[in-house]
């Protein structure tokens, strides 16, 4: 029966033919009590016909069928057989019900007139008892009432699947708006463990290079760093993609914390750099979003200034937590003379080490800050604060989500 009425739905002319039909020969039922039958079978399949296309073109259905209902009360009426209904009753029945179905309020009461000009002209041409005319009023009372229960709960229908037609858009839209900032957030961290680890090697194997001949013992200390480098990296990024791949939790992090930020310094130093750090105020206990970030601002902002400082690079960076917000400030000199140089604006950079600066500190709801000093220096400054659930809705407990 489900798949029966399926059917059915999916093809409304074929259920109107069968209606069309089915009223015709309960029409046909009356043709033993008439005179002349075949004028009655012909006067039937006039009135029935139009209900075939009570869906398709509503209005001119139902005028159709109420006219040709008046040519039959005339047509019983010169046949001189009194008290006798025209056919066509029943089908008027069906097309109010549709009208106050498929069209507004103003053509069903305009029919519904109609209707009463009929029963009228009926009751007074043919002399219809008053049963009858009653019955058939409150068929059509009926047919109303039925239409108007069905016309709401179809509105009410058509609205709620607006509604889920709208969710479903801006669910999919959410949707693709997490996927996007998702693959930000990935290759934002891939490029903060790749391009850090990458750019120490360089710089270790230029100088191992030139060291090669004169000073054997510092190239062989320059090899030693880039494959200390390389590992790290190496179990870094096989951390990251394990963080893509399961649900686990972050609260293992390695990168929290000041021994996290004595490692970077140790690296740095091991690869050239001479780095000192200042570190204000308990930062163990960071929520870990931040933690983090305070680790990426400062490995890449130490990785340009090695790869960019000069020959004889140095840095020093500050770390101080303050009630709300955590400061972290890196300042590069070099013992070269000349002009500062912006090391985020060097041509050999592809410049994404900056953007991902500045695109976690906004996630985080901070504020970054870059540009020259007296000196021939250069400092990059941010503001991390460290309310962020209340604020931005950021997982402090998973940063990596």
């Amino acid at each position: 029966m489900r798949r029966f009425s399926e059917w059915l739905r999916h093809r409304p002319f074929a259920v109107d033919c069968a209606l069309a039909v089915s009223l015709f020969l309960i029409e046909l039922t009356a043709v033993a009590a008439v005179q002349q039958p075949l004028v009655y079978v012909a006067m039937a399949v006039a009135v029935s016909t139009p209900i075939a296309w009570r869906r398709r073109y509503p209005v001119a259905a139902a005028w159709t069928a109420l006219a040709l209902g008046q040519v039959a009360t005339l047509m019983v009426w010169a046949s001189e057989e009194p008290r006798t209904l025209p056919p066509g009753q029943l089908g008027f029945v069906v097309m109010l019900y549709t009208l106050a179905v498929y069209t507004d309020r103003r053509t069903t009461l305009l029919f519904a007139l109609g209707l009463a000009a009929d029963i009228v002209v009926v009751r007074l041409v043919l002399g219809s008892d008053w049963t009858s005319t009653i019955f058939f009023v409150l068929l059509y009372a009926l047919a109303y009432i039925t239409a108007e229960f069905l016309g709401t709960r179809r509105a009410y229908v058509a609205e709620v699947s607006a509604r889920l037609a709208v969710a479903e858009s801006d669910r999919d839209r959410r949707a693709v708006e997490a996927v996007s900032a998702e693959r930000t957030r990935i290759a934002r961290e891939l490029h903060d463990v790749v391009a850090h680890a990458v750019s120490v090697m360089i710089v270790q194997a230029d100088g191992a290079s030139y060291a090669l001949r004169s000073d054997p013992e510092r190239a062989a200390a320059a090899l030693a760093n880039i494959s200390a480098t390389g590992r790290s990296a190496l179990t870094e990024l096989r951390r990251t993609v394990s963080l893509l791949r399961t649900d686990e939790s972050s609260e293992s992090h390695p990168e929290y914390g000041t021994a996290a930020l004595a490692k970077i310094v140790e690296l740095m130093r091991a690869a050239g750099l001479r780095v000192s750090i200042e570190q204000t105020g308990e930062l163990d206990d960071l929520p870990p979003a931040v933690s983090l970030g305070v680790h990426r601002l400062v490995q890449e902002s130490l990785t340009n200034v090695l790869r960019h400082g000069g020959e004889r690079p140095r840095a020093v960076v500050a770390v101080r937590r303050e009630p709300s917000a955590v400061t972290v400030s890196v300042i590069n000199s070099s013992d070269d003379t000349g002009p500062a140089v912006d090391i985020h604006a060097a041509p050999t950079t592809s410049g994404f080490g900056v953007i991902g600066m500045r695109e976690r500190v906004a996630v985080l709801g901070g504020e970054l800050r870059a540009g020259p000093l007296p000196g021939g220096r250069w400092r990059v400054a941010a503001t991390l604060p460290l309310e962020l659930k209340a604020a931005l809705g950021v997982d402090q407990d998973h940063p990596d989500r």
